[in-house]
């Protein structure tokens, strides 16, 4: 089982060129995967986007790669001929004031647009064998912090689902004591209303029939049934997270059915201990890939 959440970074320069990778994820209902690097990297996204789809099924992840070359990329060209243009033309203006051709410094006509063309030639394969083996131990890291989170969230879960199963033994002690004082009122009402002629045996028909629907037998089995269900997830599924937000979901309609069938106090509080132990499974399962 693993965390949504994990972190990895690295820094190091290889063959006099700075490299920083960090990998970060949080919480989504599905893979959100964003990659920032540099333009000139864009060649490489495919691979980096590759990696991290191959190993991480959910989260929000941010993927980051930065570069810094210590030798220098930049290539310069001369137009000679912008040159030649702006050096006339800059001479016409020192004629028109009377001022010396010869005072026109050489910065003055360097400077001009275009005259120097400066570009940068950038080896996207030639920076990915620097930056490999850095993302690879990014990676790495950042996927065991998801697994060592992700080994804390399934002792809590098992917490809380062993808390479910002492409500549920609970419920099963308490059935037969629930049925017979539903037997006792239906049999009150019977009395009250017909007196001494109230017949025995459809007293008992009419409340055998009446358990049939507010006996909490069946939620019990099926709530046991869900539990099995979630430690099964849990111990068997990689990937269990949207799968137990639905179980939740399933036990806590018996649950609530159990609650509504309830005449007892002490039932009561077992409800509500078991929809408290029920609500941090689901939400500690939005935080489990």
């Amino acid at each position: 089982m693993n965390s949504m959440t994990g972190y990895g970074f690295k820094e190091a320069v290889v063959e006099n060129t700075q490299v920083s990778v960090e990998i970060k994820s949080v919480n989504s209902r599905f893979l959100d995967l964003n990659i920032n690097i540099p333009s000139f990297l864009n060649p490489i996204e495919a691979r980096l986007r590759k990696a991290i789809t191959e190993k991480v099924v959910r989260g929000k992840v941010d993927v980051s790669v930065r570069v810094h070359d210590n030798n220098s990329t930049a290539k310069v060209s001369v137009d000679t001929a912008a040159a030649r243009m702006y050096a006339d033309a800059i001479r016409e203006v020192a004629r028109a004031l009377g001022k010396s051709e010869d005072d026109i410094p050489l910065s003055l006509v360097v400077s001009q647009d275009g005259v120097l063309n400066v570009t940068h030639e950038y080896n996207a394969e030639a920076y990915w064998e620097k930056i490999e083996g850095i993302f690879n131990e990014v990676l790495t890291s950042f996927l065991q912090d998801r697994v060592r989170e992700g080994e804390n969230l399934k002792c809590d879960l098992l917490e809380k689902i062993s808390v479910l199963d002492e409500c549920a033994l609970f419920f099963k002690e308490w059935q037969p004591k629930m049925e017979a004082r539903f037997r006792e009122q239906i049999t009150t009402k019977f009395q009250e209303l017909l007196g001494d002629m109230a017949d025995e045996n459809r007293i008992m028909t009419e409340t055998a029939a009446m358990l049939v629907k507010y006996t909490i037998n069946e939620e019990i089995i099926r709530l046991h049934s869900h539990l099995k269900a979630m430690r099964d997830e849990i111990n068997s599924n990689p990937i269990p997270g949207k799968k137990l937000d639905f179980i939740c979901q399933e036990a806590n309609r018996e649950i609530n059915t159990i609650g509504s069938k309830n005449q007892f106090t002490e039932v009561g509080a077992r409800v509500i201990a078991a929809k408290d132990a029920l609500e941090n499974i689901r939400e500690q399962s939005k935080n489990v890939e």
